[in-house]
């Protein structure tokens, strides 16, 4: 469920908050308003393409956010993409800059376009003026016929055996692993070790000459530390012959020249050992590059990579006979393809059944909001293997003709926005009435959004869609926004949008209303402008009839 809904400098909106509930929440206001720029608002943040057009005149970047309750399915989503849940919310953000820059936030956490798209099928599906019934693909519509006829997938979810394809290729596979791993000969920490020859090589001449300034200044240079501790130790000595107190010292001042010459010594070493050779270092970086590379595959170091040899090296001496357990693997395949086949076939039949069922119901739920339509529901199945899923191997498509003598065409064909919403409603409609007959309600968890579906209806046609929207709100939180005072009436919260001018600016603003203040705004819609006794009188009777 849709919990809040903002929008900061958004279009004409310069901060909008909206606090939404469960059943159906209407949205009215007068024309040009802004009522559909709030769906906008949230087809945005279902992954809509974005404009700089949005930005309010004079902003920055204009800001949309909500928050929504999670499902099960919205949070594995989140896990696949590395984001943390937040307890039980889902929080939205996307801000779009004037520059045509843009930024996506999920959790607080920064996202993309792309997950938001994921997780809209989890979280809300928007028919909005501006957008196609793209979002609802065939995917989508096998999933809501699937649902109609109470249909499940587990049986070809449970025969579509790729693990077993897979293990016929294991064994090809462990033993070219064992070969690569074995050929380059490892041992742990060489990888370390070159690192640090590598950068010695690569370093010669800056590394001796500055081993060999240090000898320098500590030994062999006319002003040596080892000559000034040598001056120093004949002086103190000299003054330890009259006074014992100096003889300690004397002592330190010789261990420091030991010392100094220990350490001098070293680095003498370590520059005579230096040799810049090209050869050798182009040599290391080739051992690297192949460390890299098995480290992609293998592991992060050069002991997993180890340890991940002997493990495969131990699968294939398990193998004892390659030949009979490549036969058993096939056998367990064809069998699992058998299977398969059987339960698809099953699958295809039921909904076969339930599409003629739904399109016939959808239809007529579809006629009695002011349409004059022909539906089908098409059903394609392609038995080969290329095409199995865990959803059985069948393409559902639905059809429709709005006028009288067309053909029957995709739904995402559809002209008009508001046909499409009231498509989108009576489909709905029909699949819950449907449902909650038949079986225990278990309401599809997300919002759905109406942007305008009254579009060229009124009277009893109205009144139609405003019980239909009624029905649907049982089961699923709907937003919709509406014209008409028929489909207004049905509102469990009714919101008004309207448009202020303050500062010599234009600004829209949302406000929940009351059950006085909606009765008002009823009675605005029924008489225009000029709200009468008779209209508030109407008004209340149209509501309490809605009730």
């Amino acid at each position: 469920m849709l919990i809040e809904l903002r929008a900061e400098n958004y279009a004409v909106i310069d901060h909008a908050i909206a606090v939404f509930g469960p059943g159906l929440n209407l949205l009215t206001g007068e024309t040009g308003a802004g009522k559909s720029i709030l769906v906008d608002a949230l087809a945005l943040l279902m992954g809509g393409k974005a404009s700089t057009d949005v930005v309010r005149h004079g902003a920055e970047k204009a800001v949309v956010s909500c928050v929504f309750e999670s499902t099960p399915g919205a949070e594995v989503i989140l896990e696949e993409n590395g984001i943390d849940a937040e307890g039980t919310e889902i929080i939205l953000r996307r801000e779009i800059q004037s520059n045509g820059k843009g930024r996506v936030f999920v959790n607080n956490q920064p996202a993309t376009v792309t997950v938001l798209k994921e997780l809209a099928p989890e979280l809300a599906l928007v028919h909005a003026q501006t957008e196609t019934l793209s979002s609802f693909d065939q995917a989508q519509q096998r999933i809501l016929l699937d649902r109609f006829g109470s249909i499940s997938t587990n049986a070809v979810a449970d025969d579509l055996l790729h693990g077993e394809q897979d293990r016929l290729r294991m064994l090809d596979l462990w033993t070219y692993q064992r070969k690569e791993i074995e050929s380059a000969h490892l041992t742990a920490g060489e990888d370390e070790a070159l690192e640090t020859e590598k950068r010695v090589l690569a370093n010669a001449e800056k590394l001796y000459s500055a081993a060999m300034s240090a000898f320098d200044r500590l030994y062999e240079g006319s002003d040596s530390a080892e000559s000034a501790l040598r001056a120093a130790q004949r002086n103190v000595e000299e003054l330890a012959r009259y006074d014992a107190r100096f003889s300690e010292a004397a002592q330190q001042i010789q261990s420091a020249r030991a010392t100094v010459g220990d350490v001098s010594a070293s680095l003498r070493d370590y520059a005579e050992g230096i040799n810049a050779s090209p050869e050798r270092l182009a040599e290391i970086e080739d051992r690297l590059a192949q460390f890299d590379r098995l480290k992609r595959k293998y592991g992060a170091t050069i002991a997993d990579i180890i340890a991940f040899g002997e493990e495969v090296a131990r699968k294939l001496s398990e193998v004892e006979d390659r030949d009979e357990i490549l036969k058993t693997l096939r056998a367990e395949v064809d069998k699992a393809s058998a299977a398969y086949r059987a339960a698809a076939g099953t699958l295809s039949m039921e909904r076969g059944v339930a599409a003629a069922k739904l399109a016939k119901l959808a239809e007529a739920q579809i006629n009695s909001l002011a349409m004059k339509a022909r539906f089908e529901i098409a059903l394609t199945s392609s038995e080969g293997a290329s095409r199995w899923s865990s959803s059985g191997w069948d393409e559902v498509e639905y059809r429709i003709a709005t006028n009288l003598g067309e053909p029957l065409k995709p739904l995402h064909e559809i002209a008009s926005g508001g046909e499409m919403s009231r498509v989108m409603l009576a489909l709905k409609v029909a699949v819950e009435e449907t449902s909650s007959k038949t079986r225990k309600k278990n309401p599809t968890p997300r919002t759905l959004v109406f942007d305008e579906i009254d579009i060229g209806i009124g009277g009893r046609a109205a009144e139609a869609v405003g019980q239909k929207l009624k029905t649907l709100s049982r089961g699923q939180q709907i937003l919709c926004v509406t014209h008409l005072p028929q489909i207004a009436a049905f509102a469990d919260q009714h919101f008004l949008i309207d448009k202020r001018e303050s500062s010599g600016r234009t600004k829209t603003q949302i406000r929940l209303l009351d059950q006085r203040a909606s009765t008002h705004e009823v009675a605005r819609m029924l008489s225009g402008a000029t709200v009468t006794e008779t209209s508030l009188q109407h008004a209340a009777q149209m509501i309490a009839g809605s009730r």
